[in-house]
This record gives C-alpha cells, structure tokens and sequence, in this order.
C-alpha cells in the first residue's frame, strides 16, 4: 500500500439510496437492495468493505507470491460478514482463502501469514476511530 493517503468522495442526492463514490480517479456506486428500499444498481456497502478485504489479500498474497517465484496460479477467496444484529459483540468475517497452484505445504503456510499482514486486515484489527467533521 502507498504511503499517500486514501481519500473518497462520496454523494447522495435525492435519488434513494443509489450512492457516488470517487477515489483516486475511479468511480462506483453503491446501493442497498431493492427490498431494503434501494435501487440495487451497486454493491451493498457491507459488500464494499468485504471486497476491500478480499482484494487487498488477494494482491498482497500475489505480490509476495510473485516476488519469491512461487509457483501461484490464482487466488479465490470468499468472505462473509455477520448480521448487523450480531455486532454489538464486535464484528466477525469469515474469509476462506484458497490458493490454486502447484505449491508445498511450508509455501501455502507462508501465503496465509503473507494475507493476514494486507493494509486492509491491518486496518481492520486495529483500533477505528470515525471522526465526523
């Protein structure tokens, strides 16, 4: 991950919950579904913070993989999250990480502490202080 800090900018108009988001140049939306009111035009934004998670693993696992040639074809890694009623404990996600390749077993132990040490893992077992301005 860069040292240069991360910015977005989100916005909302009056059209539902259907949400702009820029960052860095790029452009996406996210949305609640239709059931909860939304128009399902984008990803939840629970599902934005779970493929935050899961796309940050999977390039550090292959920017690692790729620097000591480990043989690693590919990389699929799913997660979930537990229901909101279930987080005044703390939040829980599952993430199950398979590497597909040719690999050993010490390599395949070397990749799953190489995921845990992702930017957004760190951030995300740390410590989060929102402040709102």
């Amino acid at each position: 991950m860069s040292k240069k800090q991360i910015t977005a900018v989100v916005e909302l108009d009056q059209s539902k919950y259907k949400t702009k988001i820029f960052a860095d140049g790029h452009f996406i939306y996210a949305d609640e579904p239709e059931d909860l009111g939304g128009t399902d035009e984008g990803m939840a934004p629970g599902a934005l913070l779970l493929a935050s998670l899961g796309s940050c693993t999977a390039i550090t696992i292959r920017m690692y993989a790729d620097r000591k040639e480990i043989p690693l074809e590919g990389i699929k890694i799913n997660l979930a999250i537990c229901p909101e009623n279930e987080m005044d404990e703390g939040t829980v996600i599952e993430r199950k990480i398979e590497l597909i390749g040719n690999l050993s077993d010490e390599q395949r132990k070397r990749l799953m502490i190489i995921a845990d040490k992702c930017p957004i893992h760190k951030m995300l077992s740390n410590p989060i202080k929102v402040i709102s301005n």
